[in-house]
């Protein structure tokens, strides 16, 4: 009999595989302060993760501990130097999340693009004709983006962004030319030249030290003036605080984040009172058909892996 640690509330679709299996017993931990996870998680042979913090102090104590499957496909809320030290291994959900971030990065630049919120704040406030002209928006069609990061939510952005005709360029050391070009983009070598002609920039590259603050001032003084950038990946790829300057600047034209270096942000981040960003709460993936589908693979990866049936591809190689 394998114990599962459910950490955070995952859907009930995700629980219900783990009833039909009789070799899996589960018990769910809302707790997830750093005492009660130390308290509770030495018993567990398995956890899922959402956004709580797995650290070294904790894992230490989990000397049962063989696997962690994430509900997501980021795992910096994870040691993993600890993990790859100790031999536990790390599964995402690799294929679940991927439609309905795409459709955010879409609905982020749609948004932005078009003035929703500039138009809606309008006709609330009675103001139905007066001033609407002088707000400024743009069309996608035939725009060019620069999808950075070319995984399967950059695959599935792209089809979309095709679907407006857009001409799409792809930024991505680690994938090919051909892929790319398979997928109807153009492959770019150099961020700091790509930039320079871009309409909307849209993000999806884990964070980490060649990542971490990737676009700063430098990359966006490079931009043009009526240049989106969409960030639905992971805080800290952009700058904050340079990314303030250049929208009060009018360096470029807005910003759409679902993600913040801090999560949640203070209140002292002066993005949260600046009009030229449109934010949402790490929420990208929360479309209620993902849920469904996050929470069915998070406990399907636990179970493949007891059963040596996992997909390499869920493995995070440590």
């Amino acid at each position: 009999m394998f114990k599962i640690a459910i950490v955070e509330k995952i859907d009930e679709a995700g629980l219900k595989i783990l009833e039909k299996h009789n070799n899996f017993e589960y018990e769910i931990i809302e707790n997830v302060s750093k005492n009660n996870l130390i308290k509770e998680l030495p018993k567990y042979d398995a956890l899922t993760l959402r956004v709580a913090k797995l650290d070294s102090e904790i894992l230490k104590h989990c000397k049962k501990l063989k696997v962690i499957s994430r509900h997501g496909v980021g795992y910096d809320n994870v040691d993993l130097n600890f993990l790859k030290q100790n031999n536990i291994n790390l599964l995402i959900t690799a294929t679940a999340n991927a439609v309905a971030v795409a459709e955010h990065a879409m609905y982020m630049m749609l948004s932005l693009s078009k003035g929703v919120t500039y138009y809606d704040k309008a006709v609330r406030s009675g103001d139905f004709k007066k001033n609407v002209s002088k707000i400024e928006t743009y069309e996608l069609f035939k725009k060019e983006i620069l999808i950075a990061g070319f995984g399967r939510i950059g695959k599935n952005l792209i089809k979309r962004c095709l679907g407006f005709e857009m001409k799409v360029f792809v930024y991505d050391p680690y994938v090919n030319k051909e892929i790319i070009e398979s997928y109807g983009g153009k492959k770019v070598e150099d961020l700091n030249v790509a930039v320079k002609t871009i309409d909307f920039v849209s993000i999806h590259m884990p964070l980490n030290k060649e990542t971490k603050n990737l676009i700063d001032i430098n990359i966006l003084k490079k931009m043009k003036k009526n240049t989106i950038i969409v960030n639905t990946a992971r805080g800290g790829v952009i700058n904050e605080i340079d990314l303030d300057k250049a929208l009060k600047d009018k360096i470029i034209f807005g910003a759409g984040l679902d993600v913040f270096e801090k999560e949640p942000p203070d209140q002292s981040n002066p993005l949260l009172k600046n009009d030229r960003v449109l934010l949402s709460p790490h929420s990208s993936s929360f479309t209620k058909e993902c849920k469904i589908r996050m929470g069915i693979e998070t406990v399907q990866n636990i179970i493949n892996f007891f059963e040596n049936k996992i997909e390499k591809s869920m493995i995070v190689k440590l």
